[in-house]
């Protein structure tokens, strides 16, 4: 596949290298200790940081005042220090590469209605999700802290989509999937999120079903549609055969069986066999309406 002339987009974000879960003392927990060492307590206490603040070498300033609040006092607090992309800038090309061929992708499929429609509703404009890169740790806005280690994944709540770039090299390492196609599966993926919670899917609970085994059609769905950009974008993107078992291999690779899950009934991505299965069958047809997953009998998905 090639990206050289594919559209970079902007909705892209780095939060740094070393970016996690905030500093700092939760406000109820201070406020809590404040009351407690009473006014004559707090004014003491007010008298050292002031002498700390004042007089202090900067690194005790850092590690005094960041402890309480998370930061210095009078600094531009960031989530991580220093640049994502100055490390990985190829990576991150080729991130904003995907996620702007996902944007011209499911712009059109919304404006043909080429969805799937569940509660008779039918989704407005397409709403492009951000990128955001990490590197060890990062805080969302609707889905508390996560580590890199938990891989990427979407937030429903704050509507992005988050990767740490390391993953592509776990790809290709641990996992035994590299390429540059199977990288892209994987952002295609996490959009595909993005889209079922436009759309309502992520709101459905199939009657009868464990948690896990609904959570085992929300994969799938999500797989399809990473298939359905792969087959829309496959002309711009000069995607290949060769390409297609990147992606396949990806899909198998990262199946609930082939990491090492036994108990179907513990299944929460479904098997290596399902995933390729369906991420074939949106590749195959082009057609979002032909992942409808939660009208599926369970024993054919």
């Amino acid at each position: 596949m090639r990206t050289d002339g594919q559209r970079r987009s902007d909705n892209f974000e780095d939060r740094g290298r070393g970016s996690g879960g905030g500093g700092g003392l939760p406000g109820g927990v201070l406020f809590a200790l404040l009351r407690r060492i009473g006014l004559r307590g707090i004014l003491i206490v007010g008298v050292v940081l002031a002498g700390i603040w004042f007089f202090a070498p900067a690194n005790i300033k850092q590690m005094v005042f960041g402890a309480l609040l998370g930061g210095v006092p009078g600094q531009t607090q960031t989530a991580g220090e220093g640049s994502v992309c100055e490390a990985e800038a190829q990576a991150c090309d080729f991130s904003r590469a995907i996620l702007g061929s996902t944007e011209d992708v499911w712009t059109a499929q919304f404006a043909q209605g080429r969805l799937p429609s569940y509660n008779n509703s039918r989704p407005g404009a397409y709403q492009a999700p951000t990128l955001v890169v990490f590197q060890g740790g990062v805080s969302t806005e609707g889905c508390g802290s996560a580590s890199s280690d938990v891989g990427p994944f979407y937030c429903p709540g704050d509507r992005k989509l988050y990767i740490d770039p390391g993953f592509y090299q776990v790809m290709e390492s641990r996992l035994r999937a590299p390429g540059d196609f199977a990288q892209a599966y994987v952002i295609a993926h996490e959009v595909g999120h993005h889209v079922q919670n436009l759309i309502g899917a992520t709101q459905i609970q199939v009657q009868g079903e464990s948690q896990n085994q609904t959570s085992v059609r929300v994969e799938l769905q999500a797989d399809c549609l990473a298939g359905v950009w792969g087959h829309t974008a496959r002309a711009d993107l000069a995607i290949d055969e060769a390409d297609l078992r990147e992606a396949l291999n990806a899909a198998h690779a990262i199946g609930d069986d082939a990491l090492g899950h036994q108990n179907e009934s513990q299944f929460t991505h479904g098997s290596s066999a399902q995933r390729m299965n369906w991420f074939r069958r949106g590749f195959n047809s082009g057609d979002a309406r032909q992942c409808d997953t939660f009208n599926v009998p369970a024993n054919q998905l």
